[in-house]
């Protein structure tokens, strides 16, 4: 296994005090780590999942990817004990009465399937509402195996794992985050908790990193989606809401499902910039403002330019939008980029931008380039 460097971060390590009554995240620890600029490569909604555990006695592995923040009920106990939102193990014990600690290798594991392959830039393992049965410490280690393999082909012999967060102490009712410096396209996380105890939520943050092969076959695909490997790089305002929500797959679901803005006061507008999966054709638009209704942008516009450098040229005028309704717009002729960007007037919000092509020529070729490069 390759060890990597980990930046310096906020480090939580020992218990919480006991739950007194009255909000249960008043003494959560947390910080603001860099790397959550990054896209959860964990997010349910990308497809991830928590394949296997190899104990989830006290509360089931999927609730570490549950996207809300873990909820504390402190009435609430059921016939195995204390019910908690996140992955409880049972209590490990030793050998014998002579030794009845657990020895240093002991750990319990799950498997998670990330929703999109990538480059992991960090991870937050959150021990929310876990005052006394938190890890030890915990550790995490990536793989990238092709197709659907099974949790028992994971942990076989052959399969090559990256560690990407060594033993390391913990803290208790925290959100312990770690930095991860690891070029490397990863499909699949191991994550380890020593000797056992309880984890609320996992965030994988990272790049997708697209298999060339498959959008080669799809040929017109949706060149900014998040599981293509487009991303967001700059937005104006997010109040309400993460402006990579409009580049989720599927349509939005309900109102923060979107990315909605504060209402100004002054004669600006806000905008979303994103960076294409690669230099590409974009041929058309939808601009969904699926349940915003009173609150959507009432007009929006598209640009698009070719590197970092290029001029902006707009490709969709300033059009009149509707609420909770999808836009479609068929463009004159193909506009070729690598970034794109959507302004909305005065302020509000939109729920997805889709923006339709192909790859051109050279950027499939530096497409499959980074591919091979991160060993995918």
């Amino acid at each position: 296994m390759t060890a990597q460097h980990q930046s310096p971060l906020a480090r939580f390590t020992g218990d919480a005090n006991p739950y007194g009554g009255g909000d249960p995240y008043a003494d959560h620890r947390s910080a603001d780590f860099p790397f959550t600029q990054y896209a959860n490569l964990a997010d349910r909604q990308l497809g991830a999942g928590v394949i296997a555990a190899n104990d989830e006695f006290f509360a089931q592995r999927e609730n570490l990817l549950l996207p809300e923040r873990a909820e504390f009920d402190p009435e609430h106990f059921g016939h195995k004990g204390k019910i908690m939102d996140g992955w409880e193990t049972r209590r490990r014990r030793g050998a014998s009465a002579e030794h009845p600690w657990p020895t240093a290798d002991d750990h319990d594991w799950a498997l998670v399937r990330l929703g999109a392959p990538g480059v992991v830039r960090g991870i937050v393992i959150d021990t929310a509402h876990f005052r006394g049965n938190y890890p030890q410490a915990v550790s995490v280690e990536g793989a990238s195996v092709p197709g659907s393999p099974s949790p028992e082909e994971l942990l076989a012999d052959d399969v090559k794992w990256t560690t990407f967060v060594p033993r390391t102490a913990v803290g208790g009712h925290a959100a312990n985050g770690f930095a991860v410096d690891v070029e490397q396209r990863i499909t699949h996380l191991r994550v380890n908790q020593h000797p056992d105890g309880g984890i609320a939520r996992l965030r994988v943050y990272g790049e997708v990193v697209p298999d060339p092969q498959w959008l080669s076959v799809l040929g017109t695909f949706d060149v900014v989606a998040l599981e293509n490997g487009g991303q967001v790089e700059d937005a104006s305002n997010l109040f309400y809401s993460p402006a990579t929500n409009t580049i989720q797959p599927g349509r939005s679901r309900k109102m923060d499902d979107g990315w909605e803005t504060r209402r100004r006061r002054d004669q600006g507008h806000d905008w979303i910039r994103y960076q294409l999966v690669a230099r590409s054709e974009i041929r058309a638009i939808e601009i969904d403002t699926a349940y915003l209704k009173g609150n959507s942008a009432g007009w929006a516009s598209v640009s698009v330019r070719d590197g970092v450098d290029g001029e902006w040229i707009e490709v969709l005028p300033r059009t009149r939008l509707q609420p909770d309704t999808n836009h479609r717009f068929v463009l004159a002729g193909p506009s070729v980029g690598t970034h794109a960007r959507v302004d909305i007037f005065p302020d509000g919000g939109i729920s997805r931008l889709r923006l339709f092509g192909s790859l051109t020529e050279e950027g499939a070729a530096r497409l499959a380039a980074r591919h091979q490069e991160l060993g995918g």
